[in-house]
């Protein structure tokens, strides 16, 4: 599909739906229960569905009718084929996690999922008792997780962590987790410990070292919502960067763990007016400058931000963003073609982007399959023309943004 955007702001207000990252967690969670939980989900992305459907495939019984998902928990004795779709955080939370039941489950990946790293995870899992095998665009994982001493680093995927936090407290041994330093993403780490202290599993952590005790089975509440997602409401708020009415994005949770929640800051750094009033956030135009920006612990934020660098005045530098390389597309490449094609001033370097604020002045962005190089090349039609190849890959993380994006602006066409 292709998305047809005339160039002006965005202005009015916009609910943001559910976070994807909470969502992931919490039905894991809850199919690792004993009872049924209904999870309030507004907007039920590809990414969500892929988890639920595999929590299908290994056993518990998941129905969705409009906004909720059910789940009852339950186990499959025989092998179980998982469609994780192109969903990073799908495959490597269940992969531990399949491995700690003791199924047979093969992983069927599409996109450039098969591409995406799995070391050291990988060699941890055989370590500990588990095979694995790949087979083109499948990955089968077979044994018996074993409980014990496992070491991650706390640099290449926060999704390998949290995926042995969710799988470990089912083992009947305890164990312990290491994670050497330095950590990036440290946020997503966190929002997978609330998810298991609101399941009422037991860890201790010192540092960075985790203590599981094995026999554990989680307790989530019956009926629960997911928060509204951070990352998804940067767009809108970028967009409000950019408007001299501004935007404003309700249903966010101003204490969420959720790493993304700093774009408020980043926003503010950048010179953009920004109140913040309960579950909501208002973002309008001022003067904007260039700034320097860690993307290590954001870097789902970069091709958004990249935006309003593009449109501030001076330089903006983007660092520790090499991880971008291995998303859905090659955020570093695709998010400076993107600048590019539009008439920017951007330097790719091999860890990030140096740009150069100017004047956009319109053209073609090639989503390449990736949801968040079409919504940032959404929000740069706030002051340029911009053509949206591949527009429909925003079903990926956020299925009504276009919906939501014609009532800020009215003119998709």
């Amino acid at each position: 599909m292709t998305a047809v955007l005339p160039a002006g702001a965005l202005t009015g207000s916009v609910r943001i739906p559910a976070s994807k990252s909470q969502a992931h967690r919490l039905l894991i969670c809850a199919a690792l229960g004993q009872t049924a939980v209904t999870l309030h989900c507004d907007g039920i992305s590809r990414d969500i569905d892929a988890t639920a459907r595999c929590l299908q495939a290994l056993g518990a019984q998941v129905t969705v009718d409009g906004s909720a998902i059910r789940l009852t928990p339950g186990r499959t004795e025989h092998p179980a084929a998982l469609p994780c779709g192109e969903s990073g955080s799908t495959l490597r939370f269940l992969l531990p996690v399949a491995a700690a039941m003791g199924v047979e489950a093969t992983f069927c990946m599409e996109g450039r999922l098969p591409q995406r790293p799995l070391h050291p995870l990988d060699e941890e899992l055989k370590r500990h008792g588990v095979t694995l095998t790949r087979d083109g665009d499948t990955l089968t994982v077979s044994g018996q997780l074993q409980s014990g001493s496992y070491t991650l680093p706390g640099n290449v995927s926060s999704q390998y962590i949290s995926g042995l936090l969710m799988a470990l407290p089912m083992l009947s041994g305890d164990s312990t987790l290491t994670v050497t330093e330095p950590v990036e993403s440290a946020a997503y780490i966190a929002m997978t410990e609330d998810a298991l202290r609101l399941s009422g599993i037991a860890f201790t952590k010192c540092g960075w070292v985790y203590r599981i005790p094995g026999g554990q089975t989680a307790h989530l509440p019956a009926d629960l919502s997911v928060e509204g997602d951070w990352s998804n409401a940067a767009f809108f708020l970028c967009a409000g960067a950019l408007s001299e009415t501004g935007v404003t994005v309700t249903g966010l949770n101003a204490a969420s763990s959720q790493g993304d929640r700093a774009v408020v800051d980043i926003l503010r750094q950048f010179g953009a007016k920004v109140t913040q009033n309960g579950d909501s956030v208002t973002v309008s135009a001022q003067k904007l400058h260039g700034v320097t920006i860690d993307a290590a612990p954001i870097p789902d934020l970069i091709p958004t931000l990249s935006v309003v660098a593009a449109c501030a005045e001076g330089e903006t530098n983007i660092t520790g963003a090499a991880r971008l390389r291995l998303k859905e597309s090659d955020r570093i490449a695709t998010t400076a073609a993107l600048l590019r094609n539009l008439g920017g001033s951007v330097e790719e370097l091999p860890e990030g982007l140096t740009i150069h604020g100017a004047a956009l002045c319109g053209g073609t962005v090639d989503a390449c399959n990736d949801h968040r190089i079409a919504m940032a090349a959404a929000v740069a039609a706030s002051r340029c023309p911009v053509t949206v190849l591949g527009s429909e890959c925003v079903q990926k993380s956020y299925p009504r943004f276009w919906e939501d994006y014609a009532a800020l602006k009215g003119d998709v066409l």
